[in-house]
């Protein structure tokens, strides 16, 4: 009697593993047939809403504006957000990563000409402690909302302005919920003559380095087209933007407005939802195409 037991005790286990296994693996078919229906271009690509011009090397593909925010919301379960105008996507980790995948998200404001006078005189150490008591204060409208919280943990990445060529980067190390692995939000701001071009790569934490070694290539190959940079900036007839450097990193925002009013919606646009284990990430797949993820 034991022995029929245990015999089938092993049967049903068997039979559950075989149906998670066959469960994940119709769940990947399904990511794979999204990742197929994208459109992924190469070489020189326009930006044309932001006057801009990407050029490609072979570490990086681009989709579109329709197509990047379909992979935002149907396969990361971000919110909606019609100012993405684009996103690239490494050659070397594919959407249809797990644990690989990571990708730069592109917008564009068109506010006006951002002024780098400030850029050297910036306390970032009080800027970081400020944007974190907003997070924390931010949570409770998350939640309501039907998202996870978040804590800013620190610096992955201090900022840091390169006057010579306009460009400003840096990285945040973020916690969603309960998510064991951190969120890496890595962020490139190219200031133009009429506003600044936002290049935010979304990865977990444990990619930090490969995303350090890969961003100054995004930087390099990140430009205005002749006539919009920052240099042919005119002050006599261009519009001049009501903020500096020191908001494109805590928010992007106008100053008068308060510094980190909408720094929630900044948080709540740039976030990949990190699902750990493989059979999590495919066997959710049925609900990401299918309806809204309330991971934040």
């Amino acid at each position: 009697m034991m022995l029929r037991t245990l015999a089938l005790l092993a049967a049903c286990l068997f039979a559950g593993q075989s149906a998670v296994a066959d469960d994940a693996a119709s769940a990947q078919k399904t990511v794979q047939q999204f990742v197929d229906s994208l459109h992924f271009q190469t070489g020189a690509v326009k930006v044309a809403r932001a006057n801009a011009t990407l050029k490609l090397d072979d570490g990086f593909r681009y989709l579109d504006a329709r197509d990047a925010q379909r992979v935002l919301e149907q396969l990361w379960g971000n919110p909606p957000d019609a100012d993405v105008l684009g996103m690239l996507v490494p050659t070397a980790a594919p959407l249809t990563e797990e644990k690989g995948s990571w990708a730069v998200v592109i917008t564009y404001s068109n506010d006006g000409y951002v002024s780098d006078a400030e850029a050297g005189k910036i306390d970032y150490t009080k800027m970081l402690h400020d944007m974190q008591e907003a997070t924390r204060e931010a949570n409770a409208e998350r939640k309501q909302r039907g998202y996870s919280t978040v804590d800013l943990i620190g610096w992955a990445e201090p900022p840091h302005y390169d006057a010579a060529s306009n460009k400003l980067y840096w990285a945040k190390d973020l916690a969603f919920g309960d998510g064991k692995e951190h969120t890496l939000n890595y962020d490139i701001r190219v200031l133009g003559r009429g506003g600044y071009l936002s290049l935010n790569a979304v990865a977990g934490m444990s990619q930090l380095d490969t995303v350090k070694a890969e961003m100054p290539k995004v930087l390099a190959m990140t430009e205005f087209d002749s006539g919009q940079r920052y240099a042919d900036f005119n002050s006599s007839t261009d519009k001049i933007a009501a903020y500096g450097i020191g908001a494109l990193v805590a928010g992007t925002l106008a100053a008068k407005a308060g510094l980190f009013a909408k720094l929630f919606a900044m948080l709540l646009a740039f976030k990949k939802v990190i699902i750990g284990g493989a059979i999590a990430l495919f066997a959710a797949a049925g609900r990401l195409f299918g309806r809204k993820s309330k991971s934040g």
